[in-house]
């Protein structure tokens, strides 16, 4: 059912998908609630957010699945290069172009996000303002403890191999020279981004074709810079953070510290936590679970019959 569509953000042609839901359960006078959707690190839209958008479109709910400029089947240069600054951007330009599909209510488009796309969806709906929901899943959201919890799990020698990588890639920046990339994921003792216990056969069990296992290294430089948890006191929509309780990459205790800031500022907070690491969340029972969290909470938000309300914060049980 899914439908290909380009998009422009700042002057290059982007990819997506537009996934529109299969009945009219929570059709309203403006049309359907719409989920625009993001993937975290280096990934792309046919790797895992299927399992998501799918079920999503069986509650009544479309979806629109992107690239970033950069990578899978969107335009864009240098490769695989993850920029903050840009990926934030292609989000606003696929808000804005979600709000122009025919059949979508354009006052009911929530935004969901994935690791680092869980951070920007944060970011994106307090810039915009007029988000519905955010679905903030397994978040980085605090780039400096996210080196912290590098170190505490890894010790400091992964992190100044990847510092190392990422000044040689600056300088080939400079001088003009094609990018020099690392592997997103890899097993442990590996240089890659994110290192866990049976990364490569994790992610190759959700990956999809369009997915390449490297970035340009200059990402590692700006990790720390990546502070979503300031952006969360601005933040007037309902938001769903979900926390893996043995995430290795995105530390759960900096997650929670930022619901319990939207929670301070007034903002309509579910945090639910899961004993899943990183890569858990995108097939297989951690998945099953995180999407049932999901569906609630997105019918709640976006039935056109219900009110604002405050969806309850509380952590799911340990098992």
């Amino acid at each position: 059912m899914r439908r290909e569509i380009r998009f422009t953000s700042h002057g290059v042609t982007c990819a997506a998908w537009h996934v529109p839901a299969t009945n009219e359960a929570l059709g309203g006078p403006g049309g359907r609630p719409c989920v625009v959707m993001a993937h975290g690190f280096g990934g792309t839209r046919d790797s895992g957010l299927l399992n998501y958008a799918e079920p999503f479109a069986e509650a009544g709910i479309d979806s629109f699945v992107f690239d970033y400029r950069g990578f899978g089947d969107s335009g864009g240069r240098p490769r695989q290069d993850v920029s903050v600054r840009r990926q934030r951007q292609d989000y606003h330009a696929a808000l804005a172009a979600a709000r122009r599909l025919p059949g979508v209510d354009p006052d009911r488009v929530a935004l969901w996000g994935a690791s680092y796309a869980g951070g920007h969806a944060l970011v994106v709906a307090a810039q915009d303002g007029r988000a519905a929901a955010v679905v903030s899943l397994t978040p980085v959201t605090d780039g400096l403890a996210s080196l912290a919890h590098l170190v505490r799990h890894a010790g400091i020698r992964p992190l100044r191999r990847l510092a190392g990588h990422g000044l040689r890639d600056a300088a080939r920046a400079l001088a003009g020279r094609p990018p020099h990339q690392v592997p997103v994921v890899g097993d442990p003792g590996s240089l890659a981004m994110m290192t866990l216990p049976d990364a490569l056969k994790t992610a190759a069990s959700f990956a999809g074709p369009t997915f390449r296992n490297e970035v340009c290294a200059r990402a590692a430089l700006k990790v720390g810079l990546n502070r979503p948890s300031t952006f969360v006191g601005r933040l007037t929509c309902p938001i769903l953070v979900q926390v893996g309780t043995n995430d290795r990459i995105a530390p759960p205790e900096a997650a929670r510290r930022t619901a319990g800031k939207a929670d301070e500022a007034g903002t309509p907070v579910r945090l639910r936590e899961y004993p899943v690491d990183h890569l858990d969340v995108y097939d297989g029972p951690g998945q099953a679970r995180a999407l049932a969290d999901q569906l609630d909470f997105l019918t709640q938000c976006l039935d056109p019959r219900s009110s604002p309300r405050r969806p309850g914060r509380h952590r799911a049980p340990r098992t």
